[in-house]
């Protein structure tokens, strides 16, 4: 197999989202944190050379005035919307910075233009650090699904669904899916965060990265039956072991906080995640700017499990 290279370089947390327009639209995580970033193109390939364009800039101060993380563009009930994680400062509190999550809304055709209203704070019930928030729809239901920290838990987060009564509220209880328990999952720090939903072969799917963002970030696995309670945490199984992790031999490190997307021919699943290329990182790896977008076709079993191969590898 050939050696994967990065589609485009120091954009972290990438997600891709393929419309009906044609267009393939490509948001992440900035270096700087201090911005939403958006580039749309024809082809995934086309995405790495596409221009960028800013479509919500953080204010000097205030709640959401720092640290703007994960972005992720989704096209719900006729408008687009950006979920994002933000914090007051750069301030660490019990050992956690101090995000939470918000929304932003633009209902015209093309998300790189028009106005983008600032719809508010996604309120989970849960007044803790939490971010990395993605959307799907399953049977009439719009989910909302991320990460938030549980102060009786052990760890920084978990995973959490909810139903949603708007596409920025929520219309119901908080319901935890996963946390922290196996040794991959709490190398550096106890994590799950960054889900993504992919809906294929009768099942829901939802992968999730854990543990540190050094070399030590790796990809796990939920999945339920499409025809089960998705609120019902008993209806979810979870993988013992990782799906996509550091691929040594070939240097890729760290593969994680993925999205998924569909190729060209409109049914390839295309596995989008970020990982680096180095390990001597100088000083807290979240500031390091070189987490870089790699994307590859995912593949499938017999029994109709992904299969996600190599971090370094298509």
């Amino acid at each position: 197999m050939p050696t994967l290279t990065p589609l485009i370089a120091q954009r972290a947390d990438p997600h891709i989202h393929r419309h009906t327009d044609g267009y393939y639209y490509f948001t992440a995580s900035v270096p700087a944190f201090d911005r939403v970033e958006l580039r749309r193109a024809t082809s995934i390939e086309g995405l790495a050379q596409a221009p960028t364009v800013d479509v919500w800039i953080k204010p000097d101060s205030g709640p959401y005035s720092e640290l703007i993380w994960a972005p992720e563009l989704h096209f719900n009930e006729g408008a687009w919307y950006v979920y994002f994680a933000a914090a007051p400062s750069r301030e660490i509190k019990d050992k956690l910075f101090q995000h939470r999550m918000y929304a932003i809304r633009n209902s015209g055709p093309n998300p790189l233009e028009g106005e983008w209203e600032f719809m508010g704070q996604i309120d989970t019930g849960i007044d803790s650090f939490c971010l990395d928030a993605t959307t799907f729809s399953h049977k009439g239901v719009l989910y909302y699904l991320w990460a938030q920290k549980d102060v009786a838990i052990e760890g920084n987060s978990n995973l959490y669904i909810a139903p949603m009564a708007s596409p920025w509220q929520l219309g119901g209880p908080p319901v935890m899916l996963s946390k922290p328990e196996f040794d991959w999952e709490i190398r550096g720090f106890w994590v799950n965060e960054g889900p993504s939903v992919l809906k294929r072969n009768g099942k829901i799917f939802i992968s999730y990265s854990a543990s540190a963002t050094d070399e030590n970030y790796a990809m796990g696995l939920l999945w339920a039956d499409e025809n089960a309670d998705l609120l019902d945490p008993g209806a979810w199984t979870k993988l013992a072991a990782p799906v996509l992790r550091t691929c040594y031999e070939h240097r890729v490190y760290g593969p994680g906080h993925n999205s998924f997307t569909s190729g060209a021919d409109g049914d390839t699943v295309m596995l989008v995640y970020h990982a680096r290329t180095y390990t001597e990182i100088i000083g807290d790896p979240l500031w390091n700017p070189d987490r870089h977008t790699y994307v590859k076709a995912l593949r499938w079993d017999e029994a109709g499990m992904p299969v996600f191969g190599s971090a370094s590898q298509a």
